[in-house]
């Protein structure tokens, strides 16, 4: 299991979109991954999730967990085989940590910790919430935006990642995302 678990080493510069759910994750990893003309990695829990409800209508247990960090790093590495220059995640190990915390009682499984730990990006974008919210069969907090934003917040600056707080429309805010990932770019040997 472990070694499902953990990130391949590659030669891309590796983005990390971040955040509590509809603050323009996928949109935001999309446009990006357009504008690079790369591959992005699309959040495996989206799809695990919803065929658990189509089928069980079941939601989000604790065992569903260690599943979505393997599917998750499955594509995630399989994906930046694909790319020299950039990859664009649409969550990471992280931000399934973050949920399982935030959802299951303070708890979060060892092995999804240690990997949520010790894989490494170079930076991350940390979503706000000033997009409105959309309802879906899988988001259920619409009530709790601030307290989820916190708490990505929290792990980012506890667990000292890199990142960048995202605000504003949609423009905006991939404008700013080129700018960060411009400059890491120019850093590149």
């Amino acid at each position: 299991m472990e070694e499902k678990l953990k990130q391949q080493e590659s030669n891309c510069l590796k983005v990390v979109i971040f955040g509590p759910e509809s603050t323009g994750k996928t949109t935001l990893s999309e446009q990006l991954a357009r504008h690079y003309n790369t591959v992005w990695v699309p959040e495996y829990a989206r799809q695990y999730l919803q065929d658990k409800w189509n089928n069980e209508r079941k939601t989000c247990e604790p065992k569903d967990l260690l599943p979505i960090a393997v599917g998750q790093m499955e594509l995630e590495n399989e994906l930046a085989k694909k790319t020299d220059s950039v990859l664009i995640c649409d969550t990471d190990l992280l931000e399934t940590k973050v949920y399982s915390e935030a959802y299951y009682l303070g708890t979060c499984d060892p092995l999804l910790e240690k990997f949520a730990l010790s894989n490494k990006y170079d930076l991350y974008f940390l979503t706000y919430i000033d997009i409105p919210w959309v309802a879906d069969d899988l988001r259920d907090k619409p009530g709790e935006r601030m307290r989820m934003f916190k708490a990505f917040e929290e792990a980012l600056i506890k667990n000292n990642r890199p990142f960048v707080r995202l605000e504003g429309t949609k423009h905006q805010r991939l404008d700013m995302a080129v700018h960060h990932i411009d400059e890491l770019l120019k850093q590149q040997p």
